[in-house]
Protein backbone atom coordinates (compact mmCIF):
# COMPACT_ATOMS: atom_id res chain seq x y z
CA UNK A 1 0.00 0.00 0.00
CA UNK A 2 1.41 3.28 -0.92
CA UNK A 3 1.19 6.29 1.80
CA UNK A 4 1.96 10.04 0.80
CA UNK A 5 3.45 11.00 4.03
CA UNK A 6 4.37 15.04 4.66
CA UNK A 7 6.54 16.53 6.58
CA UNK A 8 7.00 20.59 7.48
CA UNK A 9 10.53 21.52 6.79
CA UNK A 10 12.82 23.80 6.74
CA UNK A 11 15.08 24.75 3.75
CA UNK A 12 16.25 23.10 1.79
CA UNK A 13 13.49 20.14 2.58
CA UNK A 14 14.53 16.47 1.67
CA UNK A 15 15.35 13.76 4.42
CA UNK A 16 18.27 15.12 5.95
CA UNK A 17 16.04 18.67 6.51
CA UNK A 18 15.47 19.73 10.12
CA UNK A 19 11.42 19.41 11.48
CA UNK A 20 9.61 22.64 11.02
CA UNK A 21 8.36 23.74 14.44
CA UNK A 22 4.78 24.33 13.50
CA UNK A 23 3.28 22.85 10.25
CA UNK A 24 1.30 26.38 8.96
CA UNK A 25 4.56 28.15 9.17
CA UNK A 26 6.75 25.96 7.89
CA UNK A 27 8.51 27.15 4.18
CA UNK A 28 7.93 23.95 2.47
CA UNK A 29 6.85 20.70 2.93
CA UNK A 30 8.68 16.67 2.72
CA UNK A 31 6.36 14.28 0.80
CA UNK A 32 7.48 10.86 1.33
CA UNK A 33 5.66 8.33 -0.17
CA UNK A 34 6.14 4.77 1.40
CA UNK A 35 5.60 1.65 0.26
CA UNK A 36 5.64 -1.82 2.03
CA UNK A 37 7.85 0.40 4.89
CA UNK A 38 10.20 1.41 2.04
CA UNK A 39 11.03 5.01 0.91
CA UNK A 40 9.84 5.13 -2.52
CA UNK A 41 9.93 8.79 -3.81
CA UNK A 42 10.68 11.74 -2.21
CA UNK A 43 9.43 15.54 -3.58
CA UNK A 44 9.52 19.44 -1.57
CA UNK A 45 6.58 21.98 -2.12
CA UNK A 46 6.43 24.99 -1.05
CA UNK A 47 3.63 25.87 1.76
CA UNK A 48 1.19 28.57 0.76
CA UNK A 49 1.25 31.64 2.13
CA UNK A 50 -0.90 31.83 5.27
CA UNK A 51 -2.95 34.72 4.51
CA UNK A 52 -4.51 32.74 1.65
CA UNK A 53 -7.02 30.77 3.17
CA UNK A 54 -5.42 30.64 6.68
CA UNK A 55 -4.98 27.63 8.34
CA UNK A 56 -7.05 25.72 6.25
CA UNK A 57 -5.36 26.68 3.18
CA UNK A 58 -2.31 24.32 3.37
CA UNK A 59 -5.13 21.52 4.65
CA UNK A 60 -6.41 21.84 1.37
CA UNK A 61 -3.41 22.23 -0.60
CA UNK A 62 -1.89 19.18 0.96
CA UNK A 63 -5.60 16.82 0.90
CA UNK A 64 -4.89 17.94 -3.20
CA UNK A 65 -1.48 16.75 -3.17
CA UNK A 66 -2.47 13.20 -2.03
CA UNK A 67 -1.13 13.20 1.48
CA UNK A 68 -2.53 10.60 4.01
CA UNK A 69 -0.43 11.22 6.71
CA UNK A 70 1.21 14.36 8.17
CA UNK A 71 3.75 14.18 10.41
CA UNK A 72 4.20 18.03 12.90
CA UNK A 73 5.62 19.16 16.08
CA UNK A 74 2.88 22.25 16.48
CA UNK A 75 -0.50 23.05 14.85
CA UNK A 76 -4.09 25.05 16.21
CA UNK A 77 -7.06 22.53 16.89
CA UNK A 78 -8.79 24.21 13.65
CA UNK A 79 -6.33 22.60 11.33
CA UNK A 80 -6.29 19.57 13.23
CA UNK A 81 -9.83 19.47 12.63
CA UNK A 82 -9.40 20.14 9.13
CA UNK A 83 -6.98 17.54 8.62
CA UNK A 84 -9.84 14.83 10.23
CA UNK A 85 -12.23 15.84 8.06
CA UNK A 86 -9.97 15.55 4.59
CA UNK A 87 -9.21 12.10 6.14
CA UNK A 88 -5.61 12.60 6.31
CA UNK A 89 -3.99 11.08 9.63
CA UNK A 90 -1.95 13.67 11.48
CA UNK A 91 0.55 12.18 13.80
CA UNK A 92 3.18 14.16 16.71
CA UNK A 93 6.74 14.45 15.90
CA UNK A 94 7.64 13.52 19.21
CA UNK A 95 10.70 16.40 19.20
CA UNK A 96 12.80 14.62 16.19
CA UNK A 97 14.94 16.92 14.51
CA UNK A 98 14.74 15.37 11.21
CA UNK A 99 12.93 14.34 8.34
CA UNK A 100 14.36 11.28 8.09
CA UNK A 101 14.01 11.12 12.08
CA UNK A 102 10.30 11.43 12.06
CA UNK A 103 9.80 8.72 8.63
CA UNK A 104 11.88 6.01 10.68
CA UNK A 105 9.71 6.82 13.38
CA UNK A 106 6.52 6.45 12.19
CA UNK A 107 7.68 3.42 10.23
CA UNK A 108 8.32 2.04 13.51
CA UNK A 109 4.81 2.81 14.76
CA UNK A 110 6.28 4.94 17.54
CA UNK A 111 4.80 8.44 16.83
CA UNK A 112 1.29 9.48 18.86
CA UNK A 113 -1.74 10.42 17.16
CA UNK A 114 -1.83 14.61 17.02
CA UNK A 115 -4.83 15.00 19.82
CA UNK A 116 -6.32 18.21 21.10
CA UNK A 117 -3.85 18.40 24.06
CA UNK A 118 -1.00 18.89 21.55
CA UNK A 119 -2.83 22.04 19.51
CA UNK A 120 -1.70 25.78 20.09
CA UNK A 121 -3.93 28.37 21.29
CA UNK A 122 -4.58 30.82 18.55
CA UNK A 123 -3.21 34.24 18.06
CA UNK A 124 -0.17 33.65 20.30
CA UNK A 125 2.66 36.19 18.50
CA UNK A 126 5.17 35.11 21.21
CA UNK A 127 7.95 32.20 21.46
CA UNK A 128 6.66 29.45 22.86
CA UNK A 129 6.33 25.65 23.38
CA UNK A 130 2.96 23.52 22.45
CA UNK A 131 1.78 21.08 24.52
CA UNK A 132 2.52 16.97 24.23
CA UNK A 133 6.06 17.42 24.05
CA UNK A 134 7.09 20.02 21.40
CA UNK A 135 10.34 22.16 22.66
CA UNK A 136 11.06 23.88 19.72
CA UNK A 137 10.18 27.38 20.63
CA UNK A 138 7.49 29.12 17.51
CA UNK A 139 5.11 31.51 17.08
CA UNK A 140 1.44 30.00 16.57
CA UNK A 141 1.17 33.43 14.16
CA UNK A 142 -1.01 36.96 14.51
CA UNK A 143 -4.13 34.88 13.85
CA UNK A 144 -6.88 32.16 15.06
CA UNK A 145 -6.46 28.81 14.62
Amino acid sequence: MNTLIAVPSEQPGGLNAPVGAHFGHCELYTLVLVENSEIKNIQVVPNLPHEQGGCIAPVNYLAQQGVKALIAGGMGLRPLMGFNQVGIDVYHSGGAGTVNEVISAILDQKLAKFGQEHTCGGGNTQPHTCGGGNTQPHTCGNHKH
